[in-house]
């Protein structure tokens, strides 16, 4: 470790008692301590102290680099709290952290709930609609909100959609002489807005959620009629073959429902669209599904749109497909990349033809139909074929 200027250290409502020897020598020799004003209490800091802004910002801690500092956080500061911030932009000599059990693991703790088993999230600056693809029935969550008012607000937007009969904890001061454990459900959630920092654990009870397989229904996007749907969304999917952390081009996006369906399989995505009406579409059904995080949404059109863009693992074209557009997006993308692209009309459907004579591939002509009123009786209407073509560079 060599000599860090900088300790990162947890605390709990315990204050000091709660540290471990190394910590309190820490924070008794640090030139500047900073935290949050309730860390800073705990740790009975007050002419050294000084409290980070909110958002928190590294660069006021790394204006005293070199000099004995110390950074305060609740719990684990690598849970959702600042330890990344700082540890990205210092080297590994530079720092040492002694972390705290985490409010998560407090929280766990204080219901008996196998923390392996339960999604944490941190809503402090968070829509609630982050919880939209976590919400499925008996599903346990633990989420970190800013104050009491915040969690009054998410038992309605709970009970709104359906899940007022979840239970909730809310929890305070875990691990200190003020805690308190209060459970209610969400329907009938009694809100304490002058309560500072609090934890609300979920039980949620309800429908049964968004599916995580392929294919959603597409009932639950808007769109004006340009959606790649449901049952070639989940063939296009499988194609694409999506992997946490991988990065989508979703070129053409129509609606967003490739990149949004990537993104619930754990990787991000580039929506890329050059029609302004859609692009709010696109940006509805994001935020809808709580992926603002994952899905960085942009308006223009290919190819011209992509040469600033991060390499990806992936490429999806739902239609419009021209030797332009594949000739920029193939000399980009790295080998080992897979390519997934549709097309409805002739002109189009030769194009991918050639691609997979030269460049090898599945093609596929897919067409589907579905069965409908003819007078009395039954019949099936045919929906126009699709050609898809899949290759790996």
């Amino acid at each position: 470790m060599g000599n860090p200027w900088l300790t990162i250290i947890g605390i709990g409502e315990d204050g000091l008692a709660g540290l471990s020897d190394a910590s309190r020598k820490a924070v008794a020799q640090a030139e500047t301590v900073f935290g949050g004003e309730r860390h800073l209490a705990l740790a009975d800091v007050t002419d050294r102290g000084r409290r980070w802004p909110v958002p928190f910002d590294a660069d006021c801690v790394l204006a005293c680099r070199g000099r004995s500092t110390v950074v305060l956080a609740s719990g684990d500061p690598f849970w959702y709290g600042v330890g990344t911030s700082l540890a990205e932009r210092l080297t590994k000599s530079e720092w040492i952290a002694h972390p705290a059990p985490s409010t998560f693991s407090l929280a766990a703790a204080r219901l008996g709930w196998r923390l392996e088993a339960v999604t944490c999230l941190g809503l402090h600056a968070a829509p609630f609609e982050r919880l939209v693809p976590h919400l499925t029935r008996e599903s346990h969550i633990i989420c970190l909100l800013r104050d009491g008012k915040t969690a009054g607000e998410l038992a309605k937007w709970l009970t709104a959609r359906g899940w007022g009969e979840s239970r909730l904890w809310t929890l305070a001061a875990l691990g200190g002489p003020r805690e308190s454990v209060m459970q209610q459900r969400a329907n009938h959630y009694t809100a304490e807005p002058g309560a500072g920092l609090v934890t609300i654990a979920l039980e949620a009870s309800g429908s049964d959620g968004i599916s995580r397989n392929s294919g959603l229904s597409d009932t639950l996007f808007v769109h004006d009629g340009q959606i790649t749907k449901r049952p070639m969304r989940a063939l296009a999917l499988s194609a694409l073959a999506p992997r946490p952390g991988e990065k989508l081009w979703d070129i053409g996006a129509g609606s967003g429902s490739i990149s949004v369906e990537w993104a619930l399989c754990g990787g991000t995505a580039i929506a890329v669209e050059a029609r302004a009406d859609r692009i709010e579409n696109i940006r509805s059904n994001v935020a809808a599904f709580g992926l603002m995080h994952r899905i960085r949404v942009l308006e223009g059109a290919a190819p011209h749109i992509l040469s600033s863009l991060e390499t990806p693992q992936a490429v999806f074209i739902g239609g419009g497909l021209v030797a332009a557009i594949f000739d920029a997006v193939w000399s980009r993308i790295d080998p080992g990349t897979r390519m997934v692209a549709h097309a409805v009309t002739l002109e189009t459907e030769a194009l991918l033809s050639d691609l997979h004579q030269r460049h090898g591939g599945e093609l596929m002509r897919i067409e589907i139909a579905h069965a409908g009123h003819l007078g009395r009786y039954r019949s099936w209407e045919a929906t126009r074929p699709v050609v898809q073509w899949s290759a790996v560079k």
